[in-house]
């Protein structure tokens, strides 16, 4: 639910002013408070934000919302914005926030030494990666025909493939990754056979898109890696057997790897709240926050050497992952949406 912080702020500040003792300003009491605006719209991250607390006595209050309208209340919100940090999901959409000047570099060593640096900016920084894995059915195709992105281009599968929206991010940073490695020609070429094979017109998430494929609606759709393990985890027994029915595979093992995004954020320019900021920050790339991304919500870490314990995770098996610059995938946004548009995949 999106609240407005600003009312609670200031009555807070004055409430605290006067039990403070001498020489000890309201400012330094609210520096045990986080203001954290978050569009990561996953119920399991609750733990993850009750430990920080837990642990240094830190306060979050959080705004949820979605990424263009928490974008447009820090803009409308200016200098006078109580938020400290943004997370969001997608590289183009923190890239976005970026351009518009929201973030403020963060000088942390721990950071930059545990963190990869294609998975990070100078003013953002990534905290969970998630796969762009292709869902077969198996009783139809064989995971030999649907090794490569390319494939699902192949006149071999007309008619077999589901997608959701080609404006959607996921399928957008996709196309952006193939623009790097390939070329604008080279994307559009694979755009234009992918909507050549398309069962129905795109539609739904990509949970509706691996349903799709278990029910025979389609024989071959893309999807999030964490979609697929959600659904191996399921408390629904009719989860569990529609999971039983798809087979994944891991895209480009002999080419570029298989295309990740990712999950992350960065410190507000106007933060209020700057060390409790990068204590956050710096929270979320401990071996502990990044075992709760796997663990919680099926995503992988960034932080190389943590170890997990999620079976679907571990059942999904170890795969090369595309090591592209995350500034890359925002770079060919723009590019790809065209690219998209012109191909008829919308």
């Amino acid at each position: 639910m999106i609240m407005n912080l600003r009312p609670t702020r200031y009555l807070l500040a004055c409430c605290l002013a006067l039990a403070l003792p001498l020489g000890q300003t309201a400012q330094a009491a609210e520096e045990n408070v986080l203001n954290l605006y978050s569009a990561r719209h996953y119920q399991t991250d609750e733990a993850l934000y009750s430990e920080f607390t837990k642990q240094t006595g830190i306060k979050i209050n959080r705004i949820e919302g979605k990424e263009e309208e928490l974008l447009e209340r820090i803009r409308n919100e200016g200098a006078n914005s109580p938020a400290d940090v943004l997370l969001t999901v997608d590289a183009a959409r923190l890239a976005a926030a970026d351009d518009l000047g929201l973030f403020a570099p963060v000088s942390s060593k721990l950071l930059e030494s545990r963190i990869p640096v294609h998975l990070r900016t100078a003013n953002w920084f990534s905290f969970s990666t998630r796969a762009r894995v292709i869902v077969y059915a198996k009783r139809s195709i064989k995971a030999d025909e649907v090794r490569n992105y390319a494939d699902l281009a192949k006149p071999a599968l007309k008619g077999k493939v589901c997608s959701r929206s080609g404006s959607h991010p996921y399928n957008l940073s996709l196309l952006a990754s193939i623009i790097a490695h390939e070329g604008e020609a080279k994307a559009e070429e694979w755009a234009r056979g992918v909507v050549a094979n398309f069962a129905r017109p795109p539609k739904g998430g990509d949970t509706d898109q691996i349903k799709a494929v278990a029910a025979g609606e389609c024989d071959v759709a893309l999807s999030n890696s964490y979609y697929v393990a959600r659904l191996m985890r399921s408390g629904k027994a009719d989860d569990r057997k529609l999971a039983e029915r798809i087979g994944v595979v891991w895209p480009d093992q002999q080419g570029n790897g298989t295309h990740i995004n990712v999950s992350g954020g960065g410190m507000l320019k106007t933060a209020p709240h700057k060390e409790a900021a990068v204590k956050f920050l710096e929270y979320l790339a401990s071996d502990a926050s990044q075992r709760y991304f796997a663990d919680g919500n099926n995503e992988w870490p960034v932080v190389a050497g943590v170890k997990v314990s999620n079976p679907a995770l571990d059942s999904l098996g170890p795969f090369k992952a595309d090591t592209l610059e995350v500034g890359e995938l925002a770079k060919y946004r723009a590019k790809a949406q065209m690219i998209f548009d012109r191909a008829g995949f919308r």
